[in-house]
């Protein structure tokens, strides 16, 4: 049987200097080939020290914000933390210390308010723009910004990494765009093939032929994704960009920078897989429930790893000249209510909170809006998540004109029409 990987067509995301290569190099005009080869690769250089990506911090479970980034000193609800000064205009709390010196390039969004305090509810509220609704599967920041993004520069390996967990899917734009999830490490179970690389292909053909088949019957748009996916995945396995998944090649210190645990892996993953051009970048950090000692809970776990991870994020990115063309959002689905229970935890609370964005076209050192006295409300012009969503689709350059088409033939604009957070830009 013939290597299947003779028979594929091309692969969506190829590049036009991939198929002029293929094409010139069978070609008499060698010389040439080499001249418009090389002008090609200049360009896509340049291209790829300018495209932008995003990494999304989610902090499942709904992290208490009014103890992390707009503490309430002196308040019966402001807890045991103290604020401390950083190197920007926000005041944070004392157990974030090297968050604190990177505070010029992050920004406090302090006026977040919406609706949603169940966890399924609100995880896909702010992942989407969008309140669930059983007639129609919006799609989830990745998925939107990796569709957007991803033919602009030549990448083999998945457009949207979900590290240490899933993500919203991919919706009503199709399985091309959902998630690829990953561990914290960069380990991808489903490419340990555990047969010979012969046996594989062979089961590759057979399989390609029996979805060629549903294809050719209009059986409806899940064969050809399935089919895409499928090629993308013969594609990964051979591909030269996989070694961005390889952390364990980072040399130590730069892994005890990071953290040697799942978030601070994560964050360094994701650094890796942005430098080689993955458009969107979801790192889990999930726990943030603390319905129980919560201040134990923050202090001696949550908040350290946090600080040690994100902050060495946030330099690696500045130091390797890549933050202006990253942003990096750090929330969860909302936060954790200033009463504090008779468990010495704190609950669900949507009214009133903050996020935390950097890099990208935001400006950093801001804090943005306001709440009162005790956290309880927001005293200023309160934003959603479709205004966030709107804000990190202006910093990536993601025009807010750009509407899809659900499968119900209905059109969304991106973002649920949001606007844009105007003083993270001015």
């Amino acid at each position: 049987m013939n290597n299947p990987f003779q028979q594929r067509r091309i692969p969506e995301g190829m590049t036009r200097r991939h198929f002029v290569e293929h094409l010139l190099g069978a070609s008499a005009l060698a010389a040439p080939a080499i001249t418009l080869t090389g002008a090609m690769r200049t360009q896509a250089q340049e291209l790829k020290r300018n495209q932008k990506s995003a990494i999304l911090l989610w902090m499942g479970g709904g992290a208490s914000t009014i103890d992390m980034w707009d503490l309430k000193p002196g308040s019966p609800t402001g807890g045991p933390f103290k604020a401390i000064s950083t190197k920007g205009d926000a005041q944070i709390c004392e157990h974030l210390p090297k968050l604190a010196n990177q505070m010029h390039n992050l920004s406090v969004v302090r006026s977040l308010s919406t609706r949603e305090a169940d966890h399924t509810r609100g995880r896909y509220y702010m992942h989407t723009g969008y309140a669930p609704n059983p007639n129609v599967e919006h799609p989830g920041y990745g998925s939107v910004v990796a569709h957007e993004l991803a033919a602009q520069r030549e990448l083999e390996i998945p457009p949207f990494v979900a590290v240490g967990g899933g993500s919203v899917g991919p919706g009503f734009l199709g399985m091309t765009w959902a998630p690829f999830v990953v561990s914290s490490n960069g380990r991808v179970n489903d490419l340990q093939m555990g047969i010979s690389e012969k046996r594989m292909m062979e089961r590759m053909e057979a399989l390609r032929i029996m979805e060629q088949d549903f294809i050719d019957q209009q059986r409806g748009p899940a064969a050809k994704d399935h089919a895409r996916i499928l090629d993308k995945t013969l594609s990964l396995m051979t591909s030269d960009q996989m070694k961005a998944f390889r952390v364990a090649s980072e040399p130590d210190n730069v892994q005890e920078k990071y953290g040697r645990n799942g978030f601070g892996q994560g964050c360094l993953l994701a650094r890796r897989l942005v430098e080689a051009g993955v458009p969107f970048v979801e790192v889990d950090f999930g726990g943030w429930d603390n319905h129980q000692n919560i201040f134990p809970t923050l202090k001696d776990d949550k908040l350290p790893k946090l600080d040690q991870g994100f902050s060495a994020l946030m330099e690696d990115l500045e130091q390797r000249g890549m933050l202006e063309n990253t942003a990096v959002i750090c929330m969860g689905e909302f936060s954790r209510t200033p009463r504090i229970n008779a468990e010495g935890g704190r609950d669900h609370w949507a009214r009133a909170w903050s996020v935390v964005v950097g890099g990208g076209g935001f400006q950093g050192g801001k804090v943005i809006g306001a709440t009162n006295e005790d956290g309880t409300k927001v005293t200023s012009d309160p934003y959603t998540s479709q205004d966030l969503m709107a804000s990190v689709c202006k910093s990536l350059g993601i025009s807010l004109e750009t509407s899809f088409t659900s499968t119900s033939g209905r059109p969304m604009k991106i973002a649920n029409s949001g606007t844009p957070i105007a003083e993270l830009f001015a």
